[in-house]
């Protein structure tokens, strides 16, 4: 065990040296997070509206749907702050396809109030571990957002 133990052990902290190393030669550019804002993506007929980092598994929400839907899915670490958010039963052997964990999967309508906030204003009040915040769309965005409404079926979120 021991002989396969330290070697083990020698070679991840050549790597952890080799990455710190990296990164410290690194532009400070590079080494500044990267922003967060709505991105929206399309796979077969379901349409991904989600708040995150583009082009990355860091997601802090995301909601799908289908053309015709009257709901919703809802996944990642805050969900709309709603009273009609229906939090789905999961089996535990249900894995989270962003981050590997346990599914935290919601419903919510395409007409409630916090969604319609967010299509009229670009304003959506979420919760999460954190509390209540809002995350907001501007611009380009904004015009993201209403195409995924659009798009669920129901243009008159």
């Amino acid at each position: 065990m021991f002989k396969f133990a330290i070697p083990a052990a020698a070679a991840l902290g050549l790597i952890a040296v080799a990455a710190q190393s990296r990164a410290t030669d690194a532009s400070p550019e590079a080494l500044a997070p990267a922003p967060m804002g709505w991105h929206l993506t399309h796979e077969g007929q379901m349409a991904k509206l989600a708040y995150g980092v583009a082009n990355s598994d860091h997601v802090a929400l995301m909601m799908t749907c289908e053309p015709g839907a009257a709901q919703a899915t809802v996944y990642g670490d805050v969900h709309p702050a709603s009273p009609r958010l229906i939090h789905a039963s999961m089996k535990a052997e249900t894995i989270d396809p962003l981050g590997g964990g346990l599914a935290d999967e919601a419903r919510i309508p395409l007409r409630d109030p916090a969604l319609r906030k967010l299509a009229d204003s670009g304003k959506l009040t979420v919760e999460g571990e954190a509390g209540h915040f809002e995350l907001t769309a501007k611009g380009d965005e904004r015009r993201l957002v209403n195409a995924f409404f659009a798009y669920c079926g129901s243009g008159t979120v």
